[in-house]
């Protein structure tokens, strides 16, 4: 089977109701996005990082995969489909994607602050005071600014060995992200799904200017023609 590898960002997800994650003021629900999206951030404030992601896991369950989470599931029929995610959410997971792989870790899962491997499914609000086996606090597993992206590397071997290459929702222009597709084979032909994309066509660069709940089923379509 050919492998297709799918690199998704926010847009796929601002479908089913999910906020971008940043407004265009830089602000995140109000929060300059260091204040909750950093390590300095944590020590500083604990609280409001708690509450602040607790409240995106209360909105995350709320809502539902949309039309492009699901076409996605259709490749599988034909192809080895590995989807790479800057995105928090369970999604894809919910729409029935097999192999997903979270740049910047999961919103519906805990981490000790102790021991970055000791990671525990977790659907509730974190508290102050819920901790792991060692004693030590609970914090969201999310990959915050500073901070290393353990996943990455996986990420690029796979996209290294990608023969189709389908990009969602996301402008590419973030790092460490973005450097995936320094990675890829250079004639792997690229699909490029977004309303603003912030490249032009070329060889085996297929550009869909539109939001994804458009673009991908008519690329999935095409791929399984």
């Amino acid at each position: 089977m050919e492998k297709i590898t799918v690199l998704t960002g926010a847009g796929i997800s601002a479908e089913s109701g999910i906020k971008t994650f940043r407004d265009a003021d830089g602000l995140w629900e109000g929060h300059n996005v260091m204040e909750v999206a950093s390590p300095e951030g944590w020590l500083k404030n604990p609280s409001l990082v708690l509450d602040f992601y607790n409240k995106r896991r209360k909105q995350l369950l709320a809502v539902t995969p949309n039309t492009a989470h699901k076409a996605l599931v259709n490749l599988e029929h034909k192809y080895q489909v590995t989807i790479i995610t800057q995105n928090v959410d369970d999604l894809h997971e919910r729409a029935g994607s097999s192999h997903i792989i979270h740049l910047h870790g999961e919103l519906l899962k805990a981490r000790s602050t102790h021991n970055p491997q000791e990671i525990y499914e977790w659907k509730n609000d974190i508290k102050l005071g819920d901790v792991c086996t060692k004693k030590h606090q609970l914090r969201p597993h999310i990959v915050w600014f500073g901070e290393e992206v353990p996943m990455l590397d996986a990420a690029i071997e796979i996209v290294s060995q990608t023969d189709i290459l389908i990009i969602i929702g996301t402008s590419m222009q973030v790092y460490p992200a973005a450097s995936l597709l320094h990675y890829k084979k250079t004639n792997t032909p690229v699909y490029f799904i977004d309303p603003n994309p912030a490249i032009t066509p070329k060889n085996n660069l297929f550009i869909y200017k539109e939001k994804a709940s458009l673009g991908v089923p008519k690329v999935v379509a095409k791929l399984l023609e």
